[in-house]
């Protein structure tokens, strides 16, 4: 029911082009309104976790995916200032596969998915007003404008904490490892690249502005983690790009949709990067809307989707944000909490999965 309806996607990140291709797959016909001159994501890794493999798959792009992904065999949290692990969780039995992906190769394969279909992506063009269309996608993430519209303006809060991004050239297992420090973490996953994925939080009152593309000088991510483990300072010394933003905490917008306009990913639901959940969130989205419309068109469809999708994204987003404190234990709480985790990684090995089947086993295309 959504077949030869036009439709205009503003924004070319991963939410915006999924949601190009799997509304042109439901017979739409689909433009895609990005302000930069050319698609280009900066060279950072994403963990694509089953929930958000499942959309792929549903998208056609499963071998894309294995071809440009790696596999991730467990989740390893460590004690960042011994260097030794605490425990380690298996992931290797996820099903379709836990990965890790290099951002470009995901848009990549994504916008070429799109051009395949017939969608057409317009580059270098500022959306001023709403498109003209049967149906406008706010796909114009976490400053999106498209909320304001719908929503009016809104003051985020910072959280109390910074993050860097970087790579490095690195030769690592299959694994994405937690290093716990008081106050703050570091979290590092390999590529098939070749790189290693890093990104390291602080707890801090000053703060940085949001987005990617704050350049920072390495010697500050070094500074902020001079009691860390031997092996974590050797990873730190070859940083010398990384990236710095404030992390803010946005609520979940209370409008997503009108008769004409939805919401996806970051535009709806801006969560932090506590959980490897923002880029799988904004695939699930895709599929969600794509599918409510082609079953029950604009009218229906568009409430139904948010319907559909706001008690989930809550409840990924609370847990991301609990994850975070998690994370900065210091002092007796510490070391109870690694007790804590020694003790179930021993006993109870898949009891990490079984608590993430929640987020991990949930399928949007069903």
């Amino acid at each position: 029911m959504i077949a030869r309806s036009q439709v205009a996607v503003i924004g070319s990140g991963i939410g915006g082009l999924a949601t190009a291709l799997a509304l042109a797959m439901q017979g739409a016909s689909v433009r895609v309104f990005e302000q930069a001159p050319r698609i280009a994501e900066v060279g950072a890794g994403l963990q694509i976790t089953p929930n958000g493999a499942r959309v792929l798959d549903w998208l056609g792009l499963g071998d894309a995916l294995d071809a440009k992904g790696l596999r991730a065999e467990a989740v390893v949290p460590m004690d960042g200032l011994t260097g030794r692990a605490v425990t380690r969780f298996d992931l290797s039995r996820q099903s379709p596969p836990y990965r890790f992906v290099a951002r470009p190769d995901l848009i990549d394969m994504l916008a070429t998915a799109c051009r395949h279909r017939g969608v057409e992506i317009v580059l270098d063009h500022r959306a001023e007003a709403l498109p003209e269309a049967d149906l406008v996608v706010g796909a114009d993430g976490i400053r999106s404008v498209t909320r304001g519209l719908l929503n009016g303006d809104a003051t985020p809060q910072f959280t109390g904490q910074v993050a860097w991004r970087a790579t490095i050239a690195s030769a690592a297992p299959p694994e994405a490892r937690i290093w716990m420090l008081p106050r703050r973490h570091i979290v590092t996953y390999p590529l098939s690249s070749g790189l290693l994925n890093i990104v390291a939080v602080q707890e801090r009152s000053a703060w940085a502005d949001e987005g990617w593309h704050h350049a920072d000088d390495p010697a500050h991510l070094r500074d902020a983690f001079p009691d860390a483990c031997g092996a974590l300072q050797k990873l730190l010394m070859q940083v010398e790009h990384p990236h710095l933003w404030g992390l803010f905490q946005h609520p979940v917008a209370p409008v997503w949709v009108t008769d004409r306009v939805a919401l996806v990913g970051d535009a709806a639901h801006p969560t932090l990067p506590f959980l490897a959940q923002g880029a799988n969130l904004a695939l699930e989205d895709a599929a969600v809307l794509a599918r409510q419309l082609a079953l029950h068109g604009l009218a229906d469809g568009l409430p139904r989707y948010q319907a559909a999708r706001r008690a989930r994204v809550t409840r990924a987003i609370a847990a991301a944000s609990a994850n975070a404190a998690n994370y900065h234990l210091g002092g007796p709480r510490r070391v109870a909490a690694h007790l804590g985790l020694r003790a179930l990684g021993r006993i109870a090995p898949d009891a990490f999965i079984g608590r993430m089947n929640w987020l991990y086993g949930f399928d949007a295309t069903a």
